[in-house]
């Protein structure tokens, strides 16, 4: 039998957590969306956009899923206290450096089952949940149980453990693939976004080797837009690597159809805009620049689908 193939559902940001007795609550994970299903003995594992995982994550072919089943989930690496990390799964994924021996383990954390024998995308969220967890699936596949109405508390453990947010799921609504609904509602402990890089600028002092800040943008209606430069968040293994990947793809002209302000007289080094990454930011400014930037790692995205509608407003 064969096991369709679906597209995630994506929630709307929330402005703030709420208690609510017709919603379930879960926790925002911080790793790499998966849609992962079984068909006989032949499992797949396909990203957000429909990338195949397996390359980064060989391990996941040899998860217990159940023939003829579809789950919707996130690969997940755990640090040292149990929480979610995004650094680790980027060391696990080769984009960011890790001390030699090191071995970063992966996990997938299974939140809605699309199918199983047939689909169940059209049945109330709290039934796929429940069938879910009434599968038993062991390690190191993680099924969370939602939790009900109390938003408010849940969103307050979040920003206690340093987690990235919580989402909202109203009961009784049907599972969306490929749509944004606001029967599912993301709040942020922490705002994020991707982008896609498009240059760099030289690094000084002891970055001369490598580059000092990236310079990101979103893909809008007239090409790539600008929104800024990002300097933080990287260490020197990551630094180095990223230093590599970028002079690879080196090109004489900038790939943004607005201007990019940097301090004079420094000049960008531009690069084919073909990596996408993950943003950490205070708050938009008054231009539509990101205030206080800092780099959490890459995504695994065409970067042509990244775009300022999806990013910003969504």
């Amino acid at each position: 039998m064969s096991v369709p193939d679906f597209e995630p559902m994506l929630a709307t940001r929330w402005p703030a957590a709420f208690d609510d007795p017709g919603w379930w609550f879960e926790v925002k994970w911080d790793g790499y969306r998966a849609m992962m299903s079984a068909a006989g003995e032949r499992t797949r594992a396909l990203s957000r956009r429909g990338l195949d995982l397996m390359g980064r994550f060989p391990e996941l072919a040899g998860l217990p899923i159940p023939p003829d089943v579809a789950i919707d989930g996130e690969v997940v690496a755990f640090d040292e206290q149990g929480r979610p990390s995004f650094s680790r799964i980027q060391q696990r994924a080769g984009f960011a450096g890790r001390a030699p021996g090191e071995e970063v383990r992966v996990n997938f954390v299974a939140f809605d089952l699309l199918y199983q024998g047939e689909s169940l995308i059209n049945r109330p969220y709290e039934e796929r949940v429940e069938r879910l967890l009434g599968l038993g699936l062991p390690s190191p596949i993680v099924v969370p149980e939602p939790t009900p109405e109390d938003g408010l508390a849940l969103f307050e453990v979040a920003k206690e453990q340093g987690l990235e947010g919580i989402v909202g799921k109203r009961l009784g609504s049907p599972y969306l693939p490929g749509r944004r609904s606001a029967d599912w509602r993301k709040v942020a402990v922490i705002r994020r976004l991707r982008a896609v890089v498009g240059g760099y600028l030289p690094g000084e002092g002891g970055r001369t080797s490598t580059f000092g800040s990236i310079l990101v943008g979103l893909n809008d209606d007239q090409g790539l837009r600008w929104i800024g430069a990002v300097g933080s968040g990287f260490d020197e293994p990551t630094l180095r690597a990223f230093a590599a990947h970028l002079r690879q793809i080196e090109r004489p002209t900038t790939p943004f159809h607005n201007p990019v302000v940097v301090p004079k007289p420094v000049r960008p080094v531009w690069v084919e805009p073909a990596i996408v990454v993950e943003v950490e930011f205070k708050e938009w400014t008054h231009d539509f620049h990101l205030r206080a930037p800092v780099y959490k790692g890459v995504e695994i995205v065409d970067p042509k689908l990244v775009t300022w509608a999806e990013e910003f407003l969504a």
